[in-house]
């Protein structure tokens, strides 16, 4: 699986990036996390708001940080 967390560096797009890495390690998912900070690789994804989460190019998070029960129970149904 690849994680691509998207956003410029600010602290939402921190917070989701250190989140999702630590969601991936706990619940024991076989990905590859990266970020994205790059604004035009951002705009090719056709993401119009960060921080965002893309699973294996599937939009799952857009425009907010959510909190780790949300996102905890967004990755165990992907």
């Amino acid at each position: 699986m690849n994680f691509k967390v998207l956003g410029t560096g600010c602290s939402n797009c921190k917070k989701l990036e250190l989140l999702t890495k630590e969601l991936v390690t706990e619940l024991n998912i076989d990905a590859q996390v990266e970020k994205v900070e790059d604004i035009e690789e951002i705009m090719r994804t056709g993401v119009m708001s960060t921080p965002a989460l893309l699973v294996d190019g599937k939009l799952i998070v857009s425009g907010y940080v959510p909190s780790r029960d949300e996102l905890t129970n967004l990755l165990k149904n992907i």
